[in-house]
């Protein structure tokens, strides 16, 4: 099957048509079957274990008994953690609250929010199962009061919980929390403060969840076999047959240095030796976005690094699925050939982003040979991410190499905004910052708790 996201685009398409979100009995039955096996065969996922049972209970129990308004906002580090919570919330999370002698009021699911841009390349599977399981679409550049309305209305109805990721898409760093998005606070402040407005006094919950990946003695021979490849790869496997193989670290670092250089080559960007890793990243990153814009004709604005990625993205989509356009036949010649010109530069743009997308990983310190097993992985495996977006690829080319065998999700306690509409009602501003700097902390607490407790 042809996918635009991973094959060079020559054409440009009908907009993607869409159901209405709507929970489906039959998508549920079919997803019980396939997705232990999916989580599995495509994530490696063997085990999952609940951390913070008390908060994550907790904050269904209220929500589905109708007591209060709850999103769940999850981090997102790997890429698959809506399948994974998915799955867990749907087939695993009531009886694991029956053994604990809790009954929820409904069968526990929560509505999951997606970009619009997943639709066009994740293929018909995505199109199908998504909307069966009740996951809702907005776009993150531009006004979607359709989809801004679905969120409301449902989140104010009740009572199942939302499912958001406030650092707004895949981060690729356990370990780190480098950027949170206000749109989770700000949704949950106004979803508050209507539900006062209305005489109903239901408190609106921010359930905070992480993440996080363990790997066994499997995991420890994949890196091996990891290593070997990124430096078949860069060429340094050449160098080592001649030379003593260096340290781990000493490794990483000469293929992360490989890269960054043939990243500054592509954008002709002056080497200088005096600069930091930290510059030379924020040099292709400027350099990456600035080529991108110039593909696609529009002007560089002012905004920060992730407001520019998402709106060239959202330009690119929008040439390769032509929104509003439900067929393209009868359309003369030109006029064809024109828009499918623009789709292709659309996509070789694209190529750009993905670079901008994923350098900023390495402002991380590189791991120590004695580091946990999962923070050496996760280094590698995106080392090696780096080299497949060097070369033209994507998220979706990415092939994760090494497989989980322990999968934590880790519950923080609920933040209860409701509590805060005072503040909020005199400064929005400061109290929205407020919820964020609390929500970073409730992060920064479920990774150190899982770090003392789930050794490798």
């Amino acid at each position: 099957m042809y996918k635009p996201y991973t094959m060079p685009v020559i054409q440009a398409f009908p907009d993607i048509k869409v159901s209405e979100p709507n929970f489906s009995k039959l998508i549920t039955f079919l997803m019980k079957i396939l997705m232990r096996p999916y989580l599995f065969l495509f994530f490696g996922v063997a085990r999952v274990f609940l951390g913070g049972k008390k908060h994550f209970f907790g904050a269904f129990e209220r929500a589905l008994r109708g007591d209060t308004r709850c999103i769940m906002a999850f981090r997102h580090p790997n890429g698959g953690e809506p399948q994974l919570l998915t799955w867990f919330i749907l087939f695993r999370l009531g009886a694991l609250a029956k053994k604990e002698g809790i009954a929820f009021a409904k069968r526990p699911r929560a509505l999951f929010i997606y970009g619009y841009e997943v639709l066009r390349w994740g293929g018909w599977v995505a199109r199908l199962v998504m909307p069966g399981l009740g996951a809702m679409p907005i776009y993150h550049a531009k006004i979607d009061s359709q989809g801004l309305g679905r969120i409301y209305q449902d989140l104010l109805s009740g009572p199942y919980p939302l499912a958001m990721a406030p650092e707004g898409q895949v981060t690729y760093n356990v370990e780190r929390v480098l950027n949170l998005e206000q749109g989770t606070m700000r949704i949950g402040f106004s979803v508050a403060e209507r539900l006062i407005q209305a005489g109903k006094s239901f408190p609106v919950e921010i359930l905070p969840v992480s993440i996080h990946f363990r790997y066994g003695i499997w995991g420890k021979i994949c890196l091996k076999w990891l290593m070997k490849r990124i430096e078949k790869f860069t060429g340094f496997s050449a160098l080592y047959k001649k030379e003593e193989v260096p340290d781990f670290t000493t490794r990483l670092r000469n293929c992360r240095d490989y890269l960054i250089a043939k990243n500054e080559s592509r954008y002709g960007i002056a080497r200088d030796e005096n600069r930091t890793v930290p510059d030379r990243i924020t040099l292709i990153i400027e350099a990456g976005l600035r080529r991108a814009e110039q593909i696609l004709g529009i002007k560089p604005t002012s905004g920060e690094t992730i407001s520019r990625l998402y709106l060239i993205r959202q330009i690119c989509w929008d040439r390769i699925f032509l929104p509003g356009r439900d067929t393209l036949k009868g359309l003369p010649r030109l006029e064809r050939a024109q828009l499918d010109l623009a789709a292709g530069e659309a996509w070789h743009a694209c190529r750009h982003t993905e670079v901008v997308d994923f350098i900023w990983y390495f402002h991380s310190a590189l791991p120590e040979e004695n580091a946990p097993l999962h923070e050496k992985i996760e280094f590698a495996q995106n080392l090696w991410d780096f080299a497949n977006r060097t070369m033209g690829g994507s998220y979706a080319t990415r092939n994760i190499n090494i497989y989980p065998r322990r999968v934590i999700i880790q519950a923080a306690a609920p933040i209860n905004l409701t509590e805060r509409l005072p503040a909020y009602q005199k400064d929005r501003k400061a109290t929205i910052q407020t919820a964020m700097d609390d929500l970073l902390q409730s992060y920064l607490n479920c990774i150190k708790e899982v770090n003392e407790t789930e050794k490798e």
